[in-house]
């Protein structure tokens, strides 16, 4: 390894540890695979030296004091793989061809590659699908049933395993179980906000469609008129998400935008607001792990899930199939009634769902004794 590398490579581990390559969307600033990587982190067993592939193992290493490799790079991949007994897909819709027809192969491959070097393999907290393509589902079962362990995150997930006669475990995401902390920084972006404090987080996709974006503007001008809120825009991910918050900062320009890189004060920021509006499925899911009111945007099935598991609010985006106008009515009634509501649904379920999570812990902690 060159010297420009090294700082992403601490001393060796003890003789009495061992190696676990952990592989997953890391390194790419995107909060909410970061948290699985936090999550991950947390629940390794003691004895186990984790090693991360990632696309900047320079801030991952900086940043969480593991050891890290770049992810494109084969000969940076073999030498994490080098030592180590266990390969982990950590976390996350790894496997799924709707947004790239390259990240099943590019997964699978590592996988597989780590079985053919004798490497324990554990699909770990993932959310399988949707796999359109024929040889993504075959390589996806392929790899899978090769695995000391898999588990899933969703019924969807946990129902294409049944079907393919894969044994697995079905545990809420483990970022409901991650420890927040406090970030100085929103402190400070929002001291003097007048409150209530609303949380806006957005994403790039297909389904927030132009008319959906105008549509969504209408609707939190009518909200803050009503309710007198005062937003903060909560970008997960700057290539993703950061041009839209600052467009709808245009709209409102005493709304800050709030951009962390620590997933953990990221989760923080929900024990603060009083509601959270949000696309992502990890901002959902932080928001409703901290007992922080949320209305979803679903984009994708994944977040669909949560809303009926939670009994969340929500609107699923998309083709605009009645009347905006209406439609902006109805979605500025369903906030004002949840920023209003002494209870909300998911209240009822937060605490079992932080408390099955750490199941992923037990997941580990069998194959790796």
């Amino acid at each position: 390894m060159t010297d420009s590398n090294q700082r992403s490579n601490p001393l060796p581990s003890s003789p009495a540890s061992e190696r676990a390559v952990l592989c997953g969307y890391y390194g790419m600033g995107n909060a909410g695979d970061e948290a699985l990587l936090v999550s991950l982190l947390q629940m390794l067993p003691e004895h186990i030296t984790p090693v991360v592939l990632s696309k900047d193992p320079h801030q991952t290493y900086d940043r969480y004091g593991v050891e890290a490799y770049d992810r494109w790079k084969l000969g940076e991949i073999l030498k994490a793989y080098e030592g180590a007994r266990y390969f982990i897909w950590g976390g996350g819709s790894l496997m799924q061809d709707t947004s790239s027809a390259i990240s099943p192969l590019y997964y699978a491959g590592l996988m597989k590659l780590a079985q053919l070097m004798g490497l324990q393999t554990i699909a770990w907290a993932q959310g399988l699908g949707p796999l359109h393509k024929s040889y993504n589902r075959w390589m996806t079962r392929h790899v899978l049933k090769r695995c000391q362990a898999v588990s899933v995150r969703d019924l969807g997930s946990a129902g294409l395993l049944s079907r393919w006669q894969i044994p697995h475990t079905l545990a809420p995401d483990p970022v409901w179980a991650m420890t927040p902390r406090q970030s100085p920084t929103f402190d400070r972006l929002t001291q003097g906000l007048p409150r209530p404090w609303v949380a806006v987080n957005v994403r790039q996709h297909a389904t927030l469609t132009e008319p959906w974006l105008e549509l969504l503007i209408q609707a939190l001008q009518q909200f803050q008129q009503k309710a007198r809120v005062s937003f903060v825009f909560l970008p997960f991910q700057q290539s993703l998400d950061w041009a839209l918050a600052q467009r709808l900062q245009t709209q409102f320009p005493d709304s800050p935008i709030v951009l962390l890189e620590d997933p953990q004060q990221v989760k923080g920021i929900f024990q603060k607001v009083d509601l959270t509006i949000a696309m992502r499925l990890h901002a959902v899911i932080m928001a409703a792990a901290e007992d922080c009111r949320c209305y979803a945007l679903s984009y994708d099935p994944k977040v669909s899930q949560v809303m009926q598991a939670l009994h969340l609010p929500g609107q699923e985006l998309g083709q605009l199939s009645s009347d905006p106008e209406v439609l902006v009515q109805k979605i500025v009634q369903e906030w004002l009634d949840l920023l209003g509501a002494k209870t909300w649904a998911a209240q009822s379920y937060r605490e079992n769902l932080i408390q099955q999570a750490i199941v992923h812990r037990e997941i580990l902690c069998q194959v790796m004794r």
